[in-house]
């Protein structure tokens, strides 16, 4: 099987401990397939979905259409840390009781467009250089609240003794879960921190279309491996279908812009999937002003 052939998106659970990059690393060395990108970062403290995008699909990282994430998160009221969860050093400490009654009361103020300060333990890159970088030299930074967008939160379950706590949060790219605990937490006159995180929903792939690491190894040694890869327009699924003719294929594989009558289809502002006449995935493409180009491809170029 030649390695530059396979293309595809292949979801990944990625293991407590490990980084993104880590994950990008090893499926490299695992397959010997060097265009890899993944579909969001996680923190080396939590697990769950992480889309890897192969080969050509590594172009699909940064326009992936639906940005929506669902995390299951574990916290404790009573301290903070530097990272905001349990993996810093705590800096910060208070002896004020949170009740379960106040806790549901104060979930709902964060469900909706917000604005939220990201953590100085982040991969937002500030001076071309990342956030993390930074924090760990001991700078901070006083960064600007940016809008983050939360569809809900459920209190899945509470222990007052412990003060700890399990949330559900759907919530879309941006949003970081630690800052939105330290922001419950201030709201509820405490201070708190993640303790456990896990991801179960990412850019249109949940748990349970998710392969582990053995997972992985076993199809490639099996030559197995694009058996487990979904077709890259899988995530483009939210677009309408076009499907081009023979010479229209052609032309439009060539950079050449189609009139409405040779598409099939009226001049719009939408985007489509675009198919050759061999039924061929080739990207995504939409009309400028009157005239069909390309917007992203996906084909090998001529």
């Amino acid at each position: 099987m030649e390695q530059n052939r396979i293309n595809g998106v292949l979801p990944v659970y990625k293991p407590e401990g490990w980084t993104s990059f880590d994950i990008v690393a090893k499926v490299r060395s695992i397959t010997g397939i060097k265009k890899i990108g993944h579909g969001g970062t996680l923190d080396p403290m939590a697990s769950g979905v992480l889309p890897l995008f192969i080969g050509k699909a590594a172009k699909a990282c940064d326009i992936v259409p639906d940005n929506r994430k669902s995390y299951i998160a574990a916290l404790r009221f009573g301290e903070t840390s530097d990272t905001l969860d349990a993996t810093g050093t705590v800096t910060l400490t208070s002896t004020k009781r949170v009740t379960e009654e106040e806790l549901e009361n104060v979930l709902h103020k964060f469900v909706g467009d917000l604005m939220q300060v990201p953590p100085m333990y982040s991969a937002i890159k500030v001076g071309g250089r990342r956030l993390y970088e930074l924090a760990r030299e001991g700078k901070t930074l006083d960064l600007p609240p940016r809008p983050v967008t939360v569809d809900s939160i459920t209190l899945r379950s509470f222990d007052e003794k412990k003060q700890a706590a399990v949330i559900a949060v759907n919530c879309r790219k941006g949003t970081y879960i630690r800052a939105l605990i330290r922001d419950i937490a201030e709201q509820l006159g405490t201070v708190g921190l993640m303790t456990d995180l896990e991801r179960t929903y990412s850019g249109g792939f949940s748990l349970d279309e998710c392969y582990t690491l053995a997972e992985i190894t076993d199809a490639q040694n099996d030559r197995q491996l694009e058996e487990l890869l979904l077709p890259t327009d899988k995530i483009f699924a939210v677009y309408d279908e076009l499907t081009l003719g023979e010479k229209e294929t052609w032309l439009y594989k060539n950079g050449v812009r189609l009139r409405a009558e040779q598409t099939g289809t009226e001049a719009c502002g939408k985007t489509f999937r675009v198919y050759g006449a061999d039924g061929s995935f080739l990207g995504l493409g939409k009309f400028y002003e009157d005239q069909f180009g390309t917007l992203k491809n996906f084909f090998d170029t001529q």
